[in-house]
């Protein structure tokens, strides 16, 4: 091999210490974590709305609610809000839009999935099944993601940070359904929701950095589309599909309320009560006072006669 040919060897092919993961700098960072955490907040806030329905279907509403938040926004949308900054120097990168939409689609019946799985009340065993089988969907949204990735090269990944990605999804989905089960105040929401955004971002990097990439200049540009062809219009799809369950949350009446109006009706109905019976005994004591009074007289009458 001439030195030439030993030159463009090593042209063609890099190494995956060239990957960037901050190309448009690290403000991605922070957007990508207020974008989760705002989708956890909501999320957590409809699935502990579920809880308190009284029919199947109005559950069910609100954990599908939950999961276009959780899953949808703040895990799917933070992904690839995170994927704007991925570079890798000498390659084209694209995305292909069916594995794109695959990936979202994943997410938000995952999670869905977990919710109805965990049921209403805190129960180890559904607690633990709902954990594992929403943290593996999002790691597998994750690397359906990553799928959708084209470029000019390969890509490979380090197995122990795939694991250790796998393990930190798994254990934030179920401290996450734990939280919709336990959390009533909207402060301890919001803090959880400020700790499930830490887990999710910490998940996506955690499996970037298991990321390696061979770089093939003499491979065609690869088709797809680019990540802002696509981005920008889910951003704004995404926001305003929060809307509808931040709009639900807000008109839906709180629980407290709920229980202090029954407890007002009850005591209404009780004191209604009262007076009924109070105005049935004082109504026997007033037909009763005419007949004892004519016993009284009658000895009288008999007496002077």
């Amino acid at each position: 091999m001439t030195t030439l040919e030993i030159l463009a060897e090593s042209h063609t092919h890099s190494v995956s210490d060239h990957v960037h993961h901050f190309e448009m700098g690290s403000w991605l960072l922070i957007l990508a974590y207020i974008v989760s955490v705002a989708g956890s907040v909501v999320g957590l806030a409809c699935t502990r709305r579920s809880a308190d329905a009284e029919v199947q279907r109005d559950r069910l509403r609100w954990l599908a609610m939950a999961a276009v938040a959780i899953g949808g926004v703040a895990i799917w949308l933070m992904h690839f809000i995170a994927m704007l900054g991925f570079a890798v120097p000498g390659s084209v990168i694209r995305y292909n839009l069916g594995w794109t939409f695959a990936s979202a689609v994943l997410s938000i019946g995952a999670t869905f999935l977990g919710l109805v799985v965990v049921g209403r009340t805190v129960n180890v065993p559904r607690l633990l099944v709902g954990g594992v089988i929403m943290g593996l969907a999002v790691n597998l949204m994750h690397y359906t993601g990553m799928w959708a990735l084209q470029l000019q090269g390969e890509i490979s990944y380090n197995k122990v940070y795939v694991g250790l990605s796998i393990a930190i999804a798994v254990v934030a989905a179920t401290v996450a359904l734990w939280f919709t089960l336990v959390l009533e105040s909207l402060w301890l929401r919001f803090v959880a929701g400020l700790v499930m955004g830490v887990a999710v971002v910490g998940m996506h990097f955690t499996g970037m950095a298991a990321v390696s990439v061979e770089v093939d200049q003499s491979a065609p540009i690869p088709g797809g589309l680019e990540v802002f062809t696509f981005l920008f219009p889910v951003f704004v799809v995404g926001l305003l599909a929060l809307a509808v369950p931040i709009t639900a949350v807000l008109m839906a009446p709180d629980r407290g309320a709920i229980d202090l109006e029954a407890e007002a009706d009850r005591l209404v109905v009780e004191l209604a009560n009262a007076r009924r019976g109070e105005a049935g005994a004082i109504g026997s004591g007033i037909g009763a006072s005419p007949q004892n009074g004519s016993a009284r007289t009658a000895p009288s009458a008999r007496t002077s006669v």
